[in-house]
């Protein structure tokens, strides 16, 4: 630990109501500070990205779409250029991370919770730091997340707001329809979910050994925390349409729920719309 951080603790421990800035980076160049942390008997590791010039706005931890993902530094350098602290981590059974990732049944009730659950101790990292005191702290991710990422909220109090890029607001069934019937493929104009549904030729059963269906509306509803979800017009991964009937139907219900709609950036729609996200998690901290 570097001797600013140790001032900083020893001054938060004396006044509370103080905040410590971040330890600075180089100019112009994020800190990287190196982390592990347990999650279900195995020792999870990652990054957290510091603003260079300590100061900080809020934070995030990033939460992995699916497939066996490393963290993202680049990812969390653009965060924190934008005064928000990211943590990003490998995915259990990936990288440096311990225990096993699970590729037959990645979307089973089982997996879906062990991940929200690995979700839930990287936000005690960033809650632990002294520096993001009386900072929101939350959730981003993309795709997969958007059933983790509601989950992990329900089961952490400390997760003050939602950012999702693609997150399916609907069970993973109804994406399953979805996803086999455009083979996941973006185009220029894609169906809706009712058409890829009234497409099917026989009844679709979710298999009993996968647990429950999971459904994210079950965990929204119960949340009290402000989100965005950011979609695109041609996403051929997720129901488009089926998720911002969800979301409109939890606003109608009181709940601080947004999204967008930007044309022609398919379901990988991070780039183009970063800036979007990054405005939106700011303004919390005014």
């Amino acid at each position: 630990m570097t001797k600013r951080y140790w001032q900083c603790l020893f001054l938060a421990l004396l006044v509370p109501a103080m905040a410590c800035a971040a330890p600075a980076g180089d100019a112009g160049k994020p800190r990287m500070e190196e982390v592990e942390f347990p999650s279900h008997g195995v020792t999870l590791a990652g990054s957290i990205a510091w603003p260079d010039d300590g100061v900080v706005r809020a934070a995030v931890v990033f939460i992995h779409g699916s497939g066996k993902q490393e963290r993202n530094l680049a990812l969390a350098a653009r965060f924190a250029e934008a005064g928000i602290a990211a943590l990003v981590y490998d995915k259990r059974g990936v990288g440096k991370s311990g225990g096993e990732y699970e590729f037959n049944q990645n979307v089973s009730e089982r997996n879906l919770l062990l991940l929200a659950d690995d979700a839930s101790a990287a936000l005690d990292v960033l809650v632990s730091r002294p520096a993001l005191r009386g900072k929101p702290i939350g959730f981003a991710g993309i795709s997969q997340a958007g059933w983790i990422a509601p989950l992990a909220a329900q089961r952490n109090g400390a997760a003050k707001f939602l950012v999702l890029w693609s997150g399916p607001v609907c069970k993973v069934s109804d994406e399953d329809i979805y996803s086999k019937y455009t083979q996941d493929a973006d185009a220029k104009t894609v169906p809706s979910y009712r058409q890829a549904l009234n497409a099917r030729t026989e009844k679709y059963i979710w298999p009993d050994f996968m647990g429950a269906d999971t459904d994210p509306v079950t965990s929204l509803r119960e949340l009290s925390i402000p989100g965005l979800w950011i979609f695109s017009d041609n996403d051929g991964s997720i129901p488009v349409d089926l998720s911002t009937a969800g979301l409109d139907a939890l606003k109608k219900s009181g709940h601080r729920y947004e999204y967008v709609i930007v044309p022609g950036l398919g379901h990988n729609n991070m780039d183009g719309t970063f800036d979007t996200a990054t405005n939106w998690i700011r303004q919390l901290s005014r």
